[in-house]
């Protein structure tokens, strides 16, 4: 039978209940009980009333077994045309799986020892017109698993597992900041300037003013004001966007934790960094080692430094002091970005970091030492003017993590957005945020900023090789 031939059987179901006066779809249940819980107190002869999804289905005669599943567990029902009455039992004739319903009863166990509910009452909650996928062995098509995320939570019960994982680390990371004293905010996800981070935006129009907004790459800027108002400690977990490429760790949509912490700079950034990780993997693991693709990852520590400015000294031949065209033809010259003929230092820079990657070791690195150019948002070693106070973090392999002094100094950072400007391509030309100058000119205490990102982060504990399999809708193409 084809699918709409299926579809038009079941749409018969639902006309022939309705008909013999039953709702089909209500718009509530009065009492249920989670199923995890009928299970976990279980006690024969007690009543239960329980709701979910039929997910299979065995008749014999008068008698028919379901697998009733929710959220949190599966349940036998035993329905018996002598216990229902052959009125209810008939109903049984328009139940498929992959509907819902309700059934109340009494708890017993089959010779088998399997968990069962003695069904004295049912009733229909929503009726499938469609079956499950590839019934029930699992949704394995992976474009079909991301456009219907529905059906590959249903399919397969692990994929699941991975979107409860991720809430509970969410739930962590603000039960560890809260319990630090900072406080969680939201800042405008729409911006009139994109800031506060290198990245192409996604650009769209309010109609009312008339006006170009932008979806924001990084909340950093209006979180730093908020600093200059006196929240000394702030965070927020936050949805931000750019417009460019998709890969096993890009999304174009992606979830970042940003910290700012009034009167620390980036090494007590670190010490927090390594804190909230460990917390993290502690509570939603039980213990700070994870295996990552077939690699474990020791978090316990002492976490290693390794210098940028050293690395690519070494690897590529690299001085801060190299202008743009200097760098491309170093990093050319070792095999890196060869079909490129120019490219922003920003973008030179990605370049560098990605050949970085692939040298790091699995535990968790801080790589320091960030050219100066690189970092207009931080502020630079009193000693060495080229290099910053900024790290990225590194675990096995992939940035987890980015972090600075924040520079507070009004005429140098006007200067250093002045800098920025110049050297974007003119489909990327922006402003220099003038607001967000003033507002240090009012004066922002010394700070340090954390960003961490939460994709990446649930990648790593729940070893999943892809962002797309952490992220419950990932962008992808239209369909032909």
């Amino acid at each position: 039978m084809d699918i709409n031939e299926l579809i038009a059987q079941r749409e018969g179901k639902i006309n022939s209940l309705k008909a013999k006066g039953v709702t089909v779809f209500p718009s509530s249940v009065a009492r249920r009980q989670d199923i995890a819980e009928v299970i976990s107190c279980f006690q024969e002869g007690k009543k239960a009333a329980v709701a979910g999804r039929i997910t299979a289905r065995r008749q014999h005669g008068k008698v028919v077994f379901m697998d009733l599943r929710d959220s949190g567990g599966k349940i036998q029902l035993y329905v018996k045309a002598d216990i229902v009455g052959e009125k209810l039992f008939s109903l049984l004739e328009d139940m498929d799986i992959a509907d819902f319903i309700f059934a109340e009863g009494e708890l017993f166990k089959t010779h088998t020892n399997e968990p069962t509910i003695k069904v004295e009452n049912l009733a229909f909650l929503a009726k499938s017109l469609r079956p499950l996928p590839e019934k029930w062995h699992g949704l394995r098509d992976i474009d079909s698993r991301y456009r219907q995320r529905y059906l590959d939570l249903i399919a397969n019960p692990e994929v699941k597992n991975v979107f409860i994982l991720r809430s509970r680390i969410i739930r962590q990371i603000r039960d560890f900041l809260d319990a630090k004293g900072f406080l969680e905010v939201e800042t405008p996800m729409m911006h009139d300037i994109a800031g506060g981070a290198a990245g192409r935006p996604f650009k769209t129009h309010h109609n009312e003013y008339d006006m170009d907004l932008f979806l924001r790459i990084a909340p950093e800027l209006y979180l730093k004001r908020l600093l200059v108002g006196g929240l000394d400690r702030v965070y927020e977990i936050n949805r931000s966007f750019r417009n460019e490429g998709v890969s096993t760790r890009h999304n174009p949509e992606f979830t970042m934790l940003e910290i700012y912490q009034a009167y620390a700079g980036y090494r007590e950034m670190m010490q927090l960094a390594q804190e909230l990780i460990v917390s993290v993997a502690k509570t939603v693991l039980g213990k700070t080692t994870l295996v990552y693709q077939g690699k474990e990852i020791d978090l316990s520590g002492p976490w290693q430094e390794r210098s940028f400015a050293q690395i690519v000294k070494e690897k590529f031949g690299i001085l801060p002091s190299d202008e743009d065209s200097v760098m491309l033809k170093k990093i050319q010259e070792k095999g890196f970005a060869r079909d490129k003929s120019k490219l922003s230092r920003s973008q030179i820079a990605k370049v560098i970091e990605e050949a970085l990657g692939d040298d790091m070791q699995n535990n968790p690195v801080f790589v320091t030492d960030y050219f100066t150019e690189l970092c207009p948002l931080a502020k630079t070693k009193k000693e060495e003017p080229l290099i910053s106070e900024r790290f990225e973090l590194y675990i096995s392999g992939m940035e987890v993590g980015n972090a600075y002094s924040e520079l507070n100094d009004p005429i140098e950072q006007s200067r250093r957005f002045e800098e920025e400007i110049k050297g974007l391509e003119k489909d990327q030309q922006k402003c220099v945020d003038t607001d967000y100058v003033l507002a240090l000119e009012h004066g922002m205490p010394p700070a340090g900023g954390l960003g961490i990102g939460i994709d990446r982060l649930v990648m790593l504990l729940a070893d999943q090789s892809s962002i797309r399999d952490v992220i419950l809708f990932p962008l992808l193409r239209p369909e032909k």
